[in-house]
């Protein structure tokens, strides 16, 4: 349905008066259908009205012969009479026919109609497409019976008697022939006065005034009979009421409508949610809805995509619903690729529907060539696509937008017809159907009776559907919001893309049956096209692309060849027979299962990138644990060694697709994917779509933005909600008592969270997998439907489906780590040519020395403040200690991490249940920490398979309550069987079944483990080299970039600013240092940057500057890189300051460029050796201010190279406690944070003004400090406040809150702005703690800071959650005192000092989830002698 503002009601004025006899070439203003007799696809109807006639001439036809010898007495024997009976019988019924047609057409033409005639097979017809008055209508009906009865009586009184046999039955022909003819006046006399009648031969459509009733059955009064319900004389016109259904739709014409319960009706025209931002209909309400109101089917027609098939489909099969796949295509104009605007812009609509297999093919292929081809604002097909992919498909003429509706709209009914002509010869009279809607719109009304009449002319059906957006009424106001999201208008304004009406419901079929009561075959044809649509999916079986090994050998045996070779490769001429039988087990059931030629084709695309230098991952996910893929290099782990389980992998008892995940470098990924193009062919292989989806925080603040109000507001309410992962808002409203009080007080806010839990998890925009890429054996829109975003071509349909589906799914992951550590190697192999690696020793003392104290800043996985904590409390020696702490460092298992650090510490203190757990345990100092350890439990102890193991390991980590509770059964009786109480078994598998859910995947972890350790073996032994390719990775994050000089300066590693004659394209090694890259210069790309270093290495460093300009003037190097050049410093050392050169250049580029010209014309003679500028003196000036140097530094870089404006304030910071802009803006330290009142210092780097759609003034000021930088958002009313101290370039304290945000950067809300003397004079007051409009209450600065306080409430001070605290107590160490009240004394205590703790986001993550949300509080500094406890109530 094409979104239009609403139109304004239709004055419906029919004629002040109607000529009784007189017939309308067009349907007067105000007159819609609401009765039809349809004598070509109505059957019953054409019998009523034809039947008895029919039945009468065939009878009269008979007679004669049969009652020949009855009619002897009177006729006589032989006589003439006798063969004119029989003579007249045969001839003069047919030519009665005629003359009965020709009457009808002489009494039209009288009045004014003009008339055409044919016939069908049983009965011939006059017709007309004028619109006739219910008098002039029964003229024409009664007219052949009058008159040729009048005309048969008189030649019976006139002719001779042998005549009158022959006369008596033309007679009864007359009057039995003229049956139909009585019904129709009949039916008539009983409408409104005003009634208007088109009979065009085929079908009677009768129209009147909306809301004029049908009178009543006639009911005697007196002596006379008349209509009581009929109109009076001069009655005044009837309108359409408020509200009113809408007309009702042509049917057999009941007066009044008979009425009956209708449920037997399907939906064919159906938005769902993935109609982005505008269906509203989740496909699981969808189904739950059809299902409960009776209807056998439902379809799915999302605009143009197909992207929720899948899952409609699952859904429905689930509920027993028959899915019916379709998609509401928009059809290109002219041509798919004519893409010009205005003339193109516009598509129609048109709803296809999939009637089998070859149908559903032709449509997804037509689907993905709208995208792929035909994309022009939307995805386009044509009618050549049509032509050529209907086969298997129904079509419906769709809404509004659909080309015929709109030709009748725009009054151009031959266009309409043209075109439904031509859709009903293309797809059959049998799949093609004209679409009736009524929503109460007035341009439906309009075209109502010109569809009915195109359905009559061409002969095709008639199909009711609602163009359903949502599911219910009371969602249209949220679906009318998710418009204004799409758009980014709010509901105020005026021009939206609101629906006219709410009515674009999932209806049920009593809605349908009253809407359309008077056209029953348009219902019974939605469930008619229901029953012939049948598509199956199959889901399990796997379609692998093919893959040929090379030289025709055999893919088994190349596969077998390749594992047996790497086998001897990696453990010697003489593997343990244990690692031998390893191999043979996998590669029996990699055969069994089918998946050979997987390993195949994922070795094939790795040993290419290896080959070619990109560096490629040690492994990553469970597929580390396959030592055949070890073998022949797809992963580079050993999982002999460390101990890692084939069977979570590949499940022999679980029939599902495995899964190599498979790192990269981040930079020469596309290679690798370019190359499996290259192979498979650019058609069989395609990138994966991703939905973003609508979740709690962002749909509160895109509601919030819809519906007008204040961002203040929403973003106070959308801090209350926590920002952690599966959070939803019934859960925050559950969790969080100060969003349920503020529902309760502020209407807006309720109707705000209300509307919000609605549209959350909706999906909000389609966008591209990171990292998968599908392939496969046939092209890849035979399988699945296609769509383009940006340039990528991607799947419809996500990663997920495409795994059940079948299909290869391949996850080309970048890592940027990777990256780093191969340039690293390249550049200590300028030093060291041997070293490679591959060769790095795995227990290097000096690596986990250096990590147990914490220093692992740019160290893989291990960087974060918490995982620092926790290595200097853990010690880390060996890889597997990395494995664990990379397995534990996340939420839930990091409640293990006490017990563990404890146990590893004392060794000898760990006590084990059955002594059948050590040897699995053992490892990890008797805490379960990975999944495998769970299925090595089952298996050793109650004599599980692996299979089966992992079978139960999935069961537990998604708490599938009914499998354990029956697994419990089973293992508590293997563990029987190796002498292991029931007991003792009962309180293993609970303890299982509590760590399953967060038990992490060993393979995948020991992976990361060695790149960790790689990584901080390079940062140990060969931090400059290290340090170098770390921060060219991060080139484009500042802040990263500047953490990681800082690290730099910590470790005593100058880096040295950049410099023409020192500087590469990346950071670089030097004696001095770590020197700054050129390609960290704004305006410098790679290929001038090459060029300036190709000249640098064929003639020496640059001397001077304008030996320098001389030099790269035949390059690409053009002004505003020298202008960057020269501000950042890098020509420093060419003999001039950068005043002089910038104000020089402008000169001496004109005087290179003329002295050029010259030399292209061979005058070099005339300038002498050395050329015009040779002597080229530069005007001495004065350097710039330093400040200015500065400026220019951070313009070209990003950072201050030579300084910082704000490091003569540094006391300032600690003095006033301003909190650094770096520790704001990183994920690993904003969190305490959100919504707290905080200072930061710093200058004001730029002011932007903008005005907000209510009106509002707000200024946009970016400030800076040392660390970083961020944008501070200022209002109207502060604005005029302080707008005189917004100076760019001064150092100011700027207070207000801090608004965190999932997909933005960290910003402050502006309350109030101090100069440096304001500050050091008089120290305002503390924000105010009450909450104003727009906040949101939080009392006071959720802060790490000194003075600080950290606020528990426990049950009691003692047992096993005591005992657990006081572990991550231990493990967080730190200056933040705690204070502790025990909810079994109600005492409150200060803890003493081997308690205080670092208030880090991690630590109160934790505390937080396992003491809950309201226990735990950051307290502001100067706390009172009896502490608050705001967020505690």
């Amino acid at each position: 349905m094409t979104r239009k503002p609403p139109a304004p009601p239709v004055e419906i004025n029919p004629p002040e008066r109607i000529d009784l006899m007189k017939s309308y070439p067009t349907l007067p203003q105000g007159y819609v259908p609401f009765a039809t007799i349809d004598l070509v696809h109505n059957k019953k109807q054409f019998w009523i009205v034809n039947g008895l006639s029919v039945a009468l001439c065939v009878i009269m036809l008979i007679l004669p012969f049969l009652w020949g010898r009855s009619l002897r007495g009177f006729v006589g024997e032989g006589s003439l009479s006798a063969l004119l009976l029989r003579l007249g019988a045969l001839a003069g019924i047919f030519a009665y026919i005629a003359l009965h047609e020709l009457t009808h057409g002489a009494v039209m033409k009288a009045c004014g109609a003009s008339v055409r005639y044919g016939y069908k097979v049983v009965y011939a017809y006059a017709g007309s497409d004028a619109y006739f008055t219910r008098p002039a209508y029964v003229a024409i009906a009664l007219a052949p019976v009058v008159v040729w009865g009048i005309v048969f009586a008189v030649l019976a009184a006139c002719l001779p008697r042998e005549w009158f046999p022959t006369v008596w039955l033309w007679q009864l022909v007359n009057i039995g022939g003229a049956a139909g003819d009585f019904y129709c006046p009949c039916r008539i006399l009983r409408a409104p006065r005003d009634t208007l009648v088109q009979d065009t031969g085929t079908a009677m459509t009768f129209y009147r005034k909306p809301n004029c009733p049908a009178p009543p059955r006639p009911r005697r009064n007196g002596a006379s009979r008349r209509f009581t319900g009929a109109p009076r004389r001069g009655a005044p016109a009837c309108r359409p009421s408020a509200g009113a259904a809408g007309p009702r739709l042509p049917g057999f014409p009941q007066f009044p409508p008979r009425r009956h319960p209708m449920t037997d009706f399907v939906h064919l025209h159906i938005h769902s949610e993935y109609s982005l931002l505008d269906g509203a209909c989740r496909i699981k309400g969808l189904v739950q809805r059809a299902k409960a109101l009776g209807q056998s089917a439902v379809a799915i027609t999302d605009h143009g995509v197909m992207y929720g098939v899948i899952d409609f489909y699952k859904e429905c099969k689930k509920e027993g619903i028959r899915p019916i796949i379709g998609c509401e295509v928009y059809v290109a104009p002219r041509s798919r690729f004519d893409k010009v605007y205005r003339l193109d812009s516009s598509p129609y609509h048109l709803i296809l529907l999939c009637k089998n297999e070859v149908g559903y093919r032709n449509l997804i292929y037509m689907v993905s060539r709208g995208f792929t081809e035909g994309f022009y604002n939307k995805p386009r097909i044509d009618r050549d696509l049509l032509k050529d992919h209907h086969e298997g498909l129904i079509c419906l003429s769709a809404c509004l937008a659909g080309e015929v509706p709109r030709a009748l709209e725009a009054g151009d009914y031959q266009k309409a017809r043209e075109a439904a002509a031509w859709y009903r010869d293309l797809f059959g009279p049998e799949d093609y159907y004209i679409e009736l809607q009524d929503h109460g719109i007035p341009e439906q009304r309009q075209i109502l009776p010109d569809l009915i009449r195109l359905a009559g002319e061409l002969g095709v059906g008639l199909v009711a559907t609602n163009d359903a957006h949502y599911l219910e009424k009371e969602d249209s106001r949220m679906q009318f919001l998710l418009t204004c999201i799409q758009t980014g208008h709010t509901v105020n304004d005026e021009q939206t893309l609101e629906f006219p009406t709410q009515e674009f419901y999932v209806k049920s079929g009593d809605e349908m049956a009253e809407l359309f009561r008077n056209v029953p075959e348009a219902l019974s044809n939605t469930v008619k096209i229901a029953e012939r649509c049948n598509v199956e999916f199959e889901f399990g079986h796997t379609k692998l692309p093919l893959f040929n090994a090379p030289n025709g050998e055999d893919n088994e045996s190349y596969f077998r060849r390749m594992c047996h070779e790497g086998l001897l490769r990696h453990y010697g001429e003489n593997p343990p027979q244990e690692y031998r039988d390893r191999l043979e087990y996998e590669l029996s059931t990699i055969s069994r299962m089918g998946y050979v030629e997987y390993y195949l084709i994922v070795h094939d695309f790795i040993h290419y990138a290896k080959s070619h230098g990109i560096p490629v991952g040690p492994g990553r996910g469970s597929g580390a644990g396959s030592i055949a893929a070890y073998c022949i290099g797809i992963t580079n782990i050993d999982p002999m060694k460390y101990n890692l389980l084939f069977e979570r992998f590949l499940n022999p008892e679980r029939v599902s697709m495995p899964d190599f995940d498979v790192d990269f470098c981040y930079e020469r990924r596309p290679e690798v994917i370019d190359y499996v193009v290259r192979k498979y062919g650019a058609d069989h292989v395609a990138q994966i779509v991703t939905f973003g989806t609508m979740l709690a925080r962002g749909a509160v603040r895109d509601v919030g933005r819809a519906m007008g109000l204040a961002y203040p507001q929403v973003d106070a309410v959308a801090k209350l909600i926590p920002n952690e992962l599966h959070m939803t808002i019934d859960k925050a409203l559950e969790a969080n008592s100060e969003l349920r009080a503020m529902c309760q007080s502020d209407p807006q806010v309720a109707e705000l969270i209300e509307t919000a839990k609605k549209v959350e998890g909706f999906p909000r925009h389609a966008s591209t997998h990171a990292a998968g890429v599908v392939i496969t054996r046939d092209t890849v829109d035979s399988y699945v439907p296609l769509a383009k975003n940006d340039e990528s071509i991607v799947t419809q349909f996500t990663m997920t489906t495409l795994e059940e589906l079948g299909l290869l799914k391949m996850d080309f992951l970048g890592l940027r780590n990777l990256t780093v550590i191969a340039d690293a190697e390249r550049m200590i192999r300028r030093r060291e040519p041997d070293f490679s690696m591959d060769r790095l020793p795995d227990d290097d003392p000096a690596v986990y020395e250096m990590l147990s104290r914490g220093d692992s800043s740019g160290v893989f996985q291990l960087e974060s403040g918490g995982m620092r904590q926790m290595l200097t409390q853990l010690r880390p020696q060996s890889i597997e200690d990395l494995t664990a702490a990379i397995s534990l460092y996340r939420p839930g298992p990091m409640d293990s991490i006490p017990q563990y650090v404890r146990n590893k510490q004392n060794p000898t203190a760990v006590r084990y249940k059955t002594p059948l757990l050590e040897p699995i345990l053992g490892v990890t100092y008797g805490c379960i920490v990975y999944q495998e350890q769970v299925m090595q439990i089952c298996r050793e102890l109650a004599g599980y398979s692996y299979g089966q193991a992992d079978l139960v390991r999935r069961a537990m980590s998604k708490k599938k309550a009914d499998v354990m509770e029956k697994e419990r059964g089973h293992f508590i009786t293997g563990c029987a069987a190796n002498g292991i109480s029931e007991a003792v078994a009962n309180s293993i598998f609970d303890e299982m079944s509590n760590f399953a859910a967060y038990a992490f995947n060993k393979s995948h972890a020991a992976c990361y483990a060695v790149v960790a350790y790689q990584t901080a073996y390079l940062k140990r032994h060969y931090s400059r080299e290290y340090m170098a390719a770390l921060m060219t990775s991060v080139l484009d994050s500042t802040a990263k970039l500047m953490e990681y000089i800082e690290e730099c300066t910590r470790l005593e590693i100058p880096v040295l600013p950049p410099d023409i004659n020192q500087s590469d394209m990346v950071f670089t090694v030097t004696p001095q240092g770590i020197r700054f890259g050129l390609l960290a210069i704004k305006n410098m790309g790679r290929s001038v940057i090459e060029d300036i270093l190709k000249e640098r290495e064929l003639d020496g460093p640059f001397t001077n500057f304008v030996e320098f300009c001389r030099r790269t003037s035949a390059g690409d190097l053009n002004r505003r890189g020298v202008e960057s050049l020269i501000k950042c410093g890098a020509l420093d050392h060419l003999g001039a300051n950068r005043r002089e050169m910038m104000e020089n250049y402008g000169p001496l580029a004109d005087a290179i460029a003329e002295e050029s010209r010259y030399l292209s014309g061979g005058q070099l003679s005339l300038f002498g050796e050395g050329g015009a500028t040779a002597d080229y003196r530069l005007s001495p000036r004065e350097e710039y201010p330093h400040a200015e140097l500065l400026a220019y530094e951070k313009e070209v870089t990003g950072m201050y190279l030579s300084g910082h404006p704000m490091s003569q304030y540094l006391p300032l910071y600690d003095r006033y406690q301003a909190v650094r802009i770096a520790r704001l803006q990183s994920a690993e330290t904003n969190a305490p944070y959100d919504n707290a009142w905080v200072d930061i210092f710093g200058i004001l780097a730029d002011k932007k003004m903008r005005t907000t759609k209510r009106g509002d003034i707000l200024a946009l000021l970016t400030v800076e400090d040392m660390t970083g930088s961020m944008e501070v958002m200022c209002f109207g009313r502060v604005y005029s406040q302080v707008s005189a101290k917004l100076v760019p370039g001064e150092p100011l304290f700027f207070r207000g809150r801090v608004s965190l945000r999932e997909e933005d950067d960290t910003k402050m809300v502006l309350e109030r702005v101090f100069t440096i003397e304001e500050r050091q004079s008089a120290p305002p007051p503390r924000p105010p703690q009450s909450r104003e409009k727009g906040g949101s209450g939080k009392p006071a600065a959720e802060r790490p800071q000194k003075g600080g306080r950290l606020l528990i409430r426990v049950p009691q001070m003692e047992g096993e959650q005591w005992e657990k605290l006081q572990l991550l107590f231990s493990i967080f160490e730190g200056e933040t005192p705690l204070l502790v009240r025990a909810a079994d004394t109600g005492r409150l205590l200060k803890a003493g000092e081997e308690y205080n703790t670092d208030a880090n986001p991690v630590l109160l993550g934790e505390l937080r989830r396992v003491l809950g949300q309201e226990n735990v509080a950051l307290l502001p500094p100067e706390a009172p002698k009896a502490p608050p406890e705001p967020a505690l109530q």
